[in-house]
């Protein structure tokens, strides 16, 4: 069996031999993938990135590349290429200068760094810049630049740290897709870490969602979306209602559970029995408000507490028995009807779309914040 092309196996990091930023971390990336580690700021995704690049050691555990252990190589004997939130480009050099300087570190001839050079300026679209200086650059200039830099040595492999963070959200939004096109083109293994969760929807193959040190989850992004395994990826990725809740009947996958304001059904994600502490969480795209009869298995009633216009949709504050930051989307369609602010109505939702969690004593019915 092939091994795969990055492997963690059981590794730990800390910084003052008491506190673990990374626990028993195990990981396999294959060949040709994009991977995005996703989490909030300590959850220890950087960590992870900084040790596989060499600029961090392990605690314990092994890191492998193509099956072999890199805890002896440095940094550039790893043939890794590097991408960092801040560009890291040299301000003296010009951007032919800064792509030729990592071919120069490895001895090529003077054609062949000429040659690389303008290949990886054609892939980043920066044809005709070589004479330029970082300074002289748009931020997403730079960034395409330090892209460029990473990948003109011809890795098998590139890490990137945070790389959009710098930049507005228009220019973010296009270089996620120029990444994702520049990852199709060559099929080199993408390790990218991000706090950013639609970032990581739009560009990656899976998603590893990290907390306190351990991977909660990992799956393509539409699994991470539909079918998220605890409360916290629940909230992580995208928006998702969160009801505590106490199971009171099971069949199968799907379990009966109290709310507090009325029993419903919904897909039983543990395999709960009955008497168990769930949360419930359900999609506000998927919540119907003032359904018609019999359209949803799940009916409760809730009071409107504020009604948000956004465009496509309006956004809904509710209140269903304490929580009063359950939220419905409903779609600007001629006849959607109007909601106000005050109203008490019923809201509905299929089976199928309200899943039962495991109880997680440090989320509340609230939001989490990156």
């Amino acid at each position: 069996m092939k091994a795969p092309h990055v492997e963690y196996r059981n590794v730990r990091k800390s910084y003052d031999g008491r506190t673990l930023v990374v626990e028993d971390l195990n990981l396999a990336v294959e060949k040709g993938e994009f991977l995005t580690l996703l989490g909030p700021s300590g959850s220890g995704k950087t960590t992870c990135l900084m040790m596989l690049a060499g600029f961090e050691q392990a605690t314990s555990g092994a890191i492998l590349v193509n099956g072999e252990s890199v805890h002896d190589l440095p940094p550039d004997k790893r043939n890794i290429g590097v991408v960092f939130q801040n560009y890291a480009l040299f301000p003296h050099m010009t951007v032919g200068g800064n792509l030729a300087f990592p071919l120069e570190v490895r001895r090529l001839r003077a054609s062949e760094r000429a040659e690389r050079v303008a290949r990886a300026l054609r892939l980043v679209q920066l044809e005709g810049f070589e004479a330029r200086r970082p300074g002289e650059l748009s931020g997403g200039q730079q960034q395409r630049v330090a892209i460029a830099r990473a990948l003109v040595f011809e890795p098998e492999l590139v890490l990137m740290d945070e790389p959009l963070g710098a930049l507005d959200r228009r220019l973010r939004e296009e270089m996620q897709f120029e990444i994702r096109r520049i990852h199709r083109e060559l099929g080199v293994t993408i390790i990218y870490v991000t706090h950013d969760q639609q970032e990581a929807m739009v560009m990656s193959d899976r998603v590893a969602v990290f907390r306190n040190g351990r991977i909660e989850q990992i799956a393509t992004p539409e699994t991470l979306y539909e079918e998220p395994e605890r409360a916290f990826v629940a909230q992580f990725i995208g928006e998702n209602n969160l009801l505590g809740a106490s199971v009171t009947a099971t069949d199968g996958d799907i379990c009966d559970v109290d709310t507090g304001s009325g029993v419903v059904r919904a897909f039983d994600v543990q395999g709960s029995a009955v008497g168990d502490d769930v949360i419930l969480a359900i999609r506000p795209e998927r919540i119907g408000v003032e359904p018609d009869s019999g359209q949803y298995a799940n009916v409760l009633t809730a009071t409107a507490l504020d009604v948000v216009f956004i465009g496509d949709h309006l956004r809904v504050r509710l209140r269903v028995g304490d929580n009063e930051d359950f939220i419905a989307k409903i779609p600007n369609i001629v006849g959607h009807g109007t909601v106000l602010p005050g109203d008490n109505v019923r809201i509905g939702w299929a089976t199928l779309d309200g899943r039962a969690l495991p109880p997680d004593p440090s989320i509340s019915q609230g939001d989490i914040e990156p």
